[in-house]
């Protein structure tokens, strides 16, 4: 044992032998920095890993995309729902903010920072989460995200078969039961959706609008909800299609927010001059979420596809040959009218389920046909002018009262007198402390209104029968859209 121990190098002689090892491999490696490239060693790394991890790891990792193919990746948005709740003690880090203007001292909502793991626990299987981000080199493009789920190679069929179902439904049964709405705008600059929290105060009961044509726009959006299977038995995308038109001021936009607080609903507003061209338009729309509304506002006036396009045609021909046109130009081509319908009744209309899409606009004779017809605009209500029913429920809201002797001179002048709820609700809130004086301002208001159009009314007549006159018996004249039904359910 003592000669064995006698030819043993001594520890200076070790210590020597690891420095000059050290110093060799600090010097291989930074001639290997100096003469590799970049892309090269992350290459070279992740092979060497991979070996390692194939040979000598037990573990296995799935791994999760924002994106899958041509749309979102529906398990990474319930990874998304689900990780925040099974932050624990483990966890090292949180990620936190909140996006309520209306309740700044609301409390945090909590998201997964990049590189944070968290833990979870699954039928006596442990489970680790990882969120990866690589940054983006160009700031157009969005940061490509993934999740990283590491197992053990063994449990990785249940964890494929029943680990990863558990985590849909989970999440699926969070957002039905979420308090709080988002409403999105697309950024164009960022490529992605972003949201605010979507607090809008209106419901069905404090809509200034007819009992019968409310009581019916419930109960649509209610058999839409619930015939899931009807749908898939006679081969049609589960979405249903609304047209809101009507002059500015009758509660459109109100009526979008009563039917998102109804039925539970995130909303999409949707702005043309955002999309670039078809291609864009397609992987916006198709990075929405199922159970939610498409928003569409102004389509008239958002751009020109939507345009009657034989009137369009008419127009060109009396412009003459001036250079105008209303084709987009070669450079940008712009959202086609194909591409939109595409989207609304086409193929690519059932990537998604349970999804409402809302159009308004104040002219509906602008629109092309091609886009009203049923499949793509399935329901169109009529925004009209205030009728004495909306009186009532508007002085109900305002005011606190249900009658006054005042409400019959009102009613007769609001059946004589265009005016929107709008216009009545602005009266009334003038001095809504006074329902006396709110309801008399409301009468010299609604006098003085009568008055004024009176005039242009015997105008307007005049220039009318002039233009009867010379197009008489060159048209025919479809019903009154204002007098007849207001709802055309296809």
């Amino acid at each position: 044992m003592a000669s064995l121990l006698k030819e043993l190098p001594s520890m200076s002689t070790i210590l020597a032998a690891y420095a000059s090892l050290s110093a060799m491999a600090m010097l291989i490696r930074t001639i290997l920095n100096e003469m590799i490239p970049k892309p090269m060693q992350r290459f070279i790394n992740t092979k060497f890993s991979d070996l390692a991890s194939k040979y000598f790891s037990s573990n296995f990792t799935f791994i999760i995309e924002e994106r899958w193919q041509a749309v979102y990746n529906e398990t990474f948005r319930a990874v998304e729902v689900y990780l925040p709740t099974r932050i624990g003690p483990s966890t090292d880090k949180l990620l936190l903010g909140s996006n309520d203007i209306n309740n700044p001292t609301s409390p945090p909502k909590r998201k997964i920072p990049s590189d944070c793991k968290i833990i979870d626990e699954f039928e006596g299987i442990t489970l680790e989460w990882t969120l990866h981000v690589k940054e983006s080199e160009k700031y157009y493009i969005p940061d490509k995200k993934t999740y990283h789920l590491t197992c053990k190679k063994r449990v990785r069929e249940l964890v494929e078969q029943k680990y990863f179902p558990h985590i849909a439904k989970t999440a699926q049964t969070i957002l039905s039961k979420r308090e709080k709405l988002n409403i999105y705008t697309y950024n164009q600059d960022r490529s992605r959706w972003e949201s605010a929290v979507f607090k809008h105060p209106a419901r069905f009961e404090t809509l200034a609008m007819e009992p019968e044509l409310k009581q019916f726009i419930m109960d649509d959006l209610d058999s839409f909800v619930g015939r899931k299977d009807f749908f898939e038995n006679v081969g049609r995308a589960w979405k249903r299609g609304y047209l809101l038109f009507g002059p500015p001021g009758t509660g459109k936009s109100s009526l979008v927010a009563a039917i998102a607080n109804y039925l539970n609903y995130n909303v999409y507003d949707l702005q043309f001059q955002s999309v670039r061209n078809d291609a864009d338009l397609r992987r916006i729309l198709t990075s929405t979420t199922n159970r939610s509304i498409l928003l569409i506002e102004d389509i008239d006036c958002s751009t020109k596809i939507s345009k009657d396009r034989g009137k369009l045609k008419n127009d060109r021909e009396k412009e003459g040959e001036d250079g105008r046109t209303d084709r987009p130009s070669a450079i940008d081509p712009g959202v086609t009218l194909s591409g939109l319908l595409n989207f609304i009744d086409g193929l690519w209309s059932s990537c998604g389920n349970e999804r409402i899409i809302i159009f308004t606009t104040n002219h509906k004779e602008k629109l092309d046909p091609a886009l009203l017809r049923p499949g793509r605009m399935d329901v169109h209500i009529h925004m009209g002018y205030c009728t004495p029913t909306g009186f009532g429920k508007l002085a109900t809201t305002y005011l606190g009262i249900k009658d006054d002797k005042l409400f019959g001179p009102i009613d007769d002048l609001i059946k004589v007198v265009e005016v929107t709820p709008a216009e009545v609700a602005q009266q009334l809130m003038i001095k809504s402390d006074d329902p006396e004086a709110a309801l008399h301002g409301l009468i010299t208001y609604l006098n003085t209104k009568k008055d004024k159009v009176g005039e242009d009314v015997i105008q307007q007549e005049e220039e009318a029968k002039d233009e009867n006159d010379k197009n008489d018996g060159n048209q025919t004249k479809g019903p009154d859209e204002s007098k007849t039904g207001c709802i055309y359910l296809s």
